[in-house]
């Protein structure tokens, strides 16, 4: 029994002044990640999807690690194979070269829109515009290339994406070194496996991992301690648990002990500072969870004395800054 064909829009594309190549896809498939998106700094990506012939993704980039151009592997491939009209490549390379190929035989609406450093293909689409708005968004959105490619999915989405619906999505981006610990070239790596709106869940997962594993806030947005933001700070870390203090705005050891407990613990070590200043992403970050355990407490009833007031930062059987341990005895 062939492998089950599956409608499928994707955008292939790099910024070759920042170093970065990657894919965006969607499909109503399951994990679609793991079949579709390949990619390695410094040598190009590829996007194989309708019957995928995943041989497309190793093939592909090991011809454009040998100097072979975008057009030229799409050319080798889809030759090389008897199955070619089933299949639906998009390719760009190292130097921003870009290429595309739609079988014959994919389920309509089936093609794809090449343009400069970018390819974006699609079968069993709604219609041909979906296509087309991926490539607006692309080249009309600004930023890097992660954020360009969710602009790009988004678009496609919009003008009605695979015409069965939604299920899973991915969005790899690669650099040189820039995965966790530089020890891979994978600087983004996110999919949605199975999910009813996997775009947005994307975006949601994606707005974490900037904010947990990468550095791409520009500096010069960074907000200085005053005592007003330094008093904001103390109120949220007390309503998490962090600190036990009053809010005086200064910036003292428990504050600053506090705060950084509070990174370490939600893996934001990447966005420790020194010089008495703090990324707004954190600020908002901090304000959102502060906000959310404040509703927690409005709409959780207690089982043990004082357990709302303790915040997730609090330590196991600490009780809250100013009462005391109840001695009263509780049903297990």
């Amino acid at each position: 029994m062939p492998p089950v064909r599956f409608g499928t829009f994707s955008i292939v594309a790099c910024d070759p002044e920042r170093g970065e190549w990657g894919i965006a896809v969607q499909s109503r498939f399951l994990a679609v990640g793991a079949v579709v998106p390949w990619a390695s700094a410094g040598v190009g990506a590829v996007a194989t999807q309708a019957w995928a012939n995943v041989r497309y993704g190793p093939q592909g980039l090991e011809l454009l690690r040998k100097g072979a151009s975008a057009s030229d592997v799409v050319s080798k491939l889809t030759r090389a194979d008897p199955k070619r009209d089933d299949r639906q490549l998009g390719i760009v390379d190292a130097k921003g070269g870009s290429a595309a190929f739609t079988g014959a035989r994919c389920l309509d609406w089936a093609g794809h829109h090449v343009g400069k450093g970018y390819a974006c293909q699609g079968n069993i689409l709604l219609a041909p515009e979906v296509v087309h708005a991926m490539s607006r968004a692309f080249e009309s959105t600004p930023g890097d290339l992660p954020e360009r490619l969710l602009a790009s999915l988004s678009a496609g989405q919009r003008e009605g994406g695979d015409r069965r619906g939604m299920q899973s999505a991915a969005l790899l981006v690669v650099r040189d070194k820039g995965g966790y610990d530089e020890g891979s070239d994978r600087w983004v790596d996110i999919r949605v496996d199975d999910h009813p709106s996997p775009i947005e869940e994307a975006k949601r997962i994606f707005k974490l991992y900037d904010l947990t594993l990468l550095s791409r806030e520009d500096p010069t947005t960074l907000v200085p301690l005053t005592p007003e933001v330094a008093r904001v700070v103390q109120h949220h870390l007390s309503v998490l648990g962090y600190y036990g203090g009053r809010l005086t705005g200064g910036w003292d050891e428990t504050t600053a002990g506090a705060f950084s407990k509070f990174l370490n613990e939600n893996n934001f070590e990447n966005k420790a500072r020194t010089d008495q200043k703090v990324w707004p992403s954190i600020l908002d970050y901090l304000q959102e969870r502060a906000t959310e355990e404040t509703v927690r407490r409005t709409k959780t009833a207690p089982i043990v004395p004082n357990a709302l007031e303790r915040g997730p930062g609090a330590a196991a059987g600490a009780a809250p800054s100013g009462s005391r341990k109840s001695s009263a005895k509780h049903p297990p």
